[in-house]
């Protein structure tokens, strides 16, 4: 069985047609983009899913990651303001908006992104002094941010983060920030307690002024109730009252009493046989009262006669109250 020429050049050219199919079809995964370039010239970007090129004209060019990445920046040195030196590392976020310009804008560039970083985070905290490196990282993050993405934009480029991980002064100033430390800590607490004093110092004194001024209040009250008192019965002696000249001097009896039987230095009180009865000396001091003023119509009672009081046996032994 002879073949023609024809039997054989069909074979060929459906092999050689699917050659180029499968030359010209170009699968791009999901978050990547392709460039094409035909003759060595940028023409296109290839987006995620099948795509077809012309085979042996166009190739693919760069193959760029458009998700987001991370790069790591490595520890390096730094010199503030005041001449502390102090170890850094960060970390930086980045995501590729333009396939074209970041293949072909710049050469190597997560490279570039590095080493643009580490330069601004230089200069940055550099030009800060310790105390500020400490307390503002937040500030310091921001304004990194900003000056990165903003040179690294012509490349193509969205910084979306960058920050300082560690901030590691020397031994010795980690010593001496900690002995500064406990120092103004022991200075706030000094002032706290002489605060506190002062505030205790000045309360007690208010309230001695308080009791003080209450104290003679009371006092004032009581000379004044005193007083009172005092004219009551005074102006009921003048009407010829006697009720109330008993009470007032039972009261003021009573209150004597009182008094002596209170004394730690007496012990044994004597009295007189004929005061044995509270009741007997006031009714007496009536009688008194009456004879002096007389019985309550203007006239002056006449004094009964002199009575004979029998003489008091001897005593043999010591009265006791």
């Amino acid at each position: 069985m002879s073949f023609s020429g024809f039997d054989i050049l069909l074979p060929v050219l459906v092999i050689l047609v699917l050659l180029l199919l499968f030359a010209g079809i170009k699968t791009v995964p999901q978050g990547h983009n392709y460039t094409v370039e035909r003759f060595g010239r940028y023409t296109r970007t290839l987006t995620p899913g099948l795509n077809m090129i012309v085979p042996f004209v166009d190739r693919i060019g760069a193959r760029m990651n458009m998700m987001e990445q991370v790069l790591d920046v490595p520890t390096q040195e730094i010199i503030t303001r005041d001449n502390a030196i102090v170890a850094v590392d960060g970390v930086a976020f980045y995501q590729v908006l333009s396939a074209p310009q970041a293949a072909y804008q710049v050469a190597g560039l997560q490279n570039a992104i590095l080493n643009l970083t580490m330069t601004n985070i230089r200069s940055v905290m550099g030009s800060m002094d310790l105390d500020e490196l400490l307390s503002n990282r937040d500030a310091i993050n921001e304004r990194l941010l900003r000056i990165v993405d903003e040179a690294a934009s012509p490349w193509g480029i969205k910084m979306t983060r960058v920050e300082i991980k560690d901030i590691n002064p020397p031994a010795n100033l980690v010593e001496s920030m900690a002995r500064q430390m406990m120092a103004e800590r022991n200075k706030r607490a000094q002032i706290l307690e002489a605060e506190g004093l002062k505030q205790a110092q000045i309360l007690e004194a208010e309230g001695r002024r308080e009791a003080a001024f209450r104290d003679a209040e009371a006092r004032e009250r009581g000379a004044e109730a005193e007083a009172r008192a005092t004219q009551v019965v005074s102006e009921a002696i003048a009407q010829g009252d006697v009720q109330a000249v008993n009470y007032f001097v039972a009261q003021k009896y009573t209150e004597a009493l009182a008094k002596i039987g209170s004394a730690g230095n007496s012990k044994i009180v004597l009295m007189p046989f004929e005061a044995s009865s509270l009741i007997g000396t006031l009714g007496g001091i009536g009688s008194m009262v009456r004879d002096v003023f007389g019985d309550g119509d203007g006239k002056t009672a006449s004094r009964p006669a002199a009575r004979s009081t029998p003489a008091r046996p001897p005593v043999t032994g010591p009265e006791r109250s």
